[in-house]
């Protein structure tokens, strides 16, 4: 078994109490991980950073070490899993997640924390401004602008006289609602399209979001991305199906568990370019002086077993655009 992988699945028995006193001893810097899915799912994700930071010049276990928290997409977790790391005294944390983020800026105002996925960090209070955050946090967005009229031009392109689609996001992302609302009736009112704005508050409140969807005849659906969503993702798609609904994501593991396209960030791009952060940093300089940067990297997939169960035919110019096919 890899270090790594041993480490991961320690879950916090004696070897990070060891890495801590390791890196006050001045050796390796740590550098430590909270991540919002579960080891599979981080995979991709790890090694494109990890790659990053040998392109760097940086080998792990050689010159730094790593140490890993997984939330499992539960938000009550995540400040405990954060104030363990701060404990830990790791030299830089990286999170996956706003909400990762989040915890991590409540729980250390001290240790700098690398996000790979940021929203509206400015509104947040994470940052000052994009171009000299200030405090301890840095990283990547993973908004673009207009996306709302991307994502809903994307449900007119795919269903035939699309006239409405209903939006959902989860209450534990704060930038995600205020985002939905101050973006999403713009975008509606230059498509001339009614929009019916849905918020949950946990799973439990999936299935009556999808009967709102119902009822009030939306004939597409646009998901975002937070913890929440992201956990329940296969249960929102099935709540799709069910109602011959397309799904139009934020992220594309949305899309490989059932729904039907996604419009997105590259995360996995975003993991690579951390490194870049994290390398900066460990060299002496300070995250409040790294700009916060925007996306390059976005990517559209779509699932055509889920278009086919929907009863819907993709048009092939949206085939002959999208990054990947899944067949």
């Amino acid at each position: 078994m890899r270090r790594r992988e041993f480490i991961a699945g320690l879950g916090g028995a004696a070897a990070w109490p060891l890495l801590a006193r390791a890196q006050a001893r001045g050796k390796r810097p740590v550098v430590a991980f909270l991540i919002v899915g579960p080891a599979p799912n981080s995979t991709p994700h790890v090694a494109a950073f990890t790659q990053g930071m040998v392109d760097l010049g940086w080998v792990e276990r050689r010159d730094y070490e790593v140490i890993y928290r997984f939330s499992a997409s539960d938000v009550a977790r995540m400040p405990l899993l954060a104030e363990e790391l701060v404990r830990l005294e790791p030299r830089i944390v990286v999170t996956s997640s706003t909400a990762e983020t989040l915890a991590m800026a409540r729980a250390t105002a001290t240790i700098p924390v690398v996000g790979t996925v940021i929203n509206d960090p400015i509104g947040l209070g994470l940052a000052a401004s994009y171009s000299k955050p200030g405090g301890n946090v840095t990283g990547i967005l993973i908004t673009v602008d207009d996306l709302p009229t991307k994502l809903f031009d994307l449900a007119l392109e795919v269903v035939p006289g699309c006239r409405s689609i209903g939006t959902l996001v989860s209450t534990a992302s704060p930038a995600n609602v205020r985002f939905q609302r101050d973006n999403e009736a713009t975008a509606a009112a230059q498509l001339k399209i009614a929009r019916i704005p849905v918020a949950v508050n946990g799973p439990e409140e999936l299935d009556i979001a999808f009967e709102t969807f119902a009822h009030e005849k939306v004939q597409a659906v646009v998901v975002y991305t937070d913890p929440l969503l992201f956990a329940h993702r296969r249960r929102v798609a099935d709540l799709a199906l069910m109602r011959k609904l397309p799904t139009i994501c934020g992220h594309r593991s949305n899309v490989e568990d059932g729904g039907l396209i996604s419009y997105a960030v590259n995360v996995v791009d975003s993991f690579y370019r951390a490194a870049a952060f994290v390398d900066r940093i460990l060299k002496g300089e300070k995250p409040g002086d790294l700009p916060i940067e925007f996306p390059t990297k976005l990517e559209l997939v779509i699932n055509l077993k889920t278009a086919m169960a929907l009863g819907l035919t993709v048009p092939p110019i949206l085939l002959a655009r999208a990054d990947e096919v899944i067949e």
